[in-house]
């Protein structure tokens, strides 16, 4: 996917691999949940009158909440851009790589997952090529050195190496 088709589609930018587990996540919460929530409701009408009901307004609440989520995973499924990681070049930084970095202060390695905002998760090394360090790091090449403003300030990162997945 070039640059250009990124820019257009950043929220719906991902991998096959995250594509399968929003459609995973999205059938649970059309079958599972909305089963488990549709009980939470026939419970709370059998307490009697619904006007002064805090179980049922409570079960409405997160009936109300799980349809707009399965909503908005239908609407970024629907409108998803798979990459084809197969395609992935690894002469310079781009969505579906995986970037091993050194940060040059603290003399530490870091492998990142660069993704699409809807795949990205910090804590495990998923990091979205429109964050901070993942717009930092795109289109760049194994030597460079790279610096990226951060809350705490200016982190530089080495490129050490780029591949796929």
């Amino acid at each position: 996917m070039r640059e250009e088709e990124m820019v257009e589609t950043d929220s719906f930018v991902m991998s096959q691999k995250g594509y399968e587990e929003l459609k995973k996540k999205l059938e649970y919460l059309k079958t599972e949940k909305r089963k488990e929530v549709s009980e939470k409701i026939k419970q709370a009408i059998a307490f009697g009158d619904l006007s002064e009901n805090a179980e049922y307004d409570e079960a409405k609440n997160e009936q109300a909440f799980l349809e707009s989520e399965i909503a908005r995973l239908e609407a970024e499924l629907k409108h998803a851009k798979i990459i084809d990681e197969n395609e992935v070049g690894v002469d310079k930084v781009n969505v579906g790589c995986s970037v091993v970095v050194k940060d040059i202060d603290r003399k530490k390695k870091f492998t990142f997952y660069i993704t699409g905002r809807l795949e990205s998760d910090p804590l495990s090394g998923k990091i979205s090529w429109k964050s901070p360090v993942g717009s930092a790091l795109m289109g760049h090449k194994k030597g460079d050195t790279v610096e990226v403003k951060v809350p705490k300030g200016t982190v530089k990162y080495k490129i050490l190496e780029i591949r796929k997945g």
